[in-house]
C-alpha cells in the first residue's frame, strides 16, 4: 500500500519532467523558424535598402503563423528610410552614425515556459517570456 501511495505522488513530478522536455523542443523548435523568418526579411530589407511595409507585414505574417499568435503581439523597430550602400571611406555621417546600415529589432512573446507550473506554484505571469533580435545589416543598395 505505501507503494502506491508513494507512487501516486512520485508519478506526477516525473510526468512533469517529460512535459517539460516536449515544451522546449517546442519553444526552440518556434524560435529557430523566427530566427529564419527574420533573417530572410533581413535579407530582403538589405535589397531594399530598409524594412519596407510589405517586407514587415509578411515577417510579422509568418512570425504569428508560427507563433500562433495575434500579429499585433509582436513588437518591431527597424530602419524604414532608405540607407544607400557606402563606398569605402565614407562610412559616418557628420552626427557619428554608421551610413548605410539597417537596423532591426523583432521581439515575440514566448506564452509558457515552464511546464506543469500549477504543480509548482508558478503564476501564469511569471510564466511568461519574450525572445528580441535586434542587429544591424548593410544595405546592399545602390544611390
Amino acid at each position: 500500500m505505501k507503494q502506491l501511495i508513494v507512487l501516486s505522488a512520485v508519478l506526477p513530478l516525473m510526468l512533469v519532467f517529460l512535459l517539460q522536455f516536449t515544451l522546449d523542443q517546442k519553444n526552440a523548435y518556434n524560435i529557430s523558424q523566427f530566427q529564419e523568418l527574420v533573417y530572410t526579411a533581413r535579407e530582403e530589407a538589405r535589397q531594399e535598402g530598409c524594412f519596407t511595409r510589405e517586407i514587415e507585414a509578411r515577417l510579422k505574417r509568418g512570425i504569428a503563423q508560427a507563433f500562433q499568435i495575434p500579429e499585433a503581439d509582436i513588437a518591431m523597430d527597424a530602419t524604414r528610410t532608405v540607407q544607400y550602400r557606402v563606398q569605402s571611406g565614407a562610412g559616418f555621417d557628420p552626427n557619428g552614425r554608421r551610413r548605410g546600415m539597417i537596423y532591426y529589432e523583432v521581439t515575440v512573446p514566448i506564452r509558457q515556459l515552464m511546464a506543469g507550473r500549477r504543480l509548482f506554484g508558478i503564476r501564469e505571469e511569471e510564466n511568461r517570456g519574450t525572445y528580441t533580435l535586434k542587429g544591424y545589416a548593410v544595405s546592399e543598395r545602390l544611390p
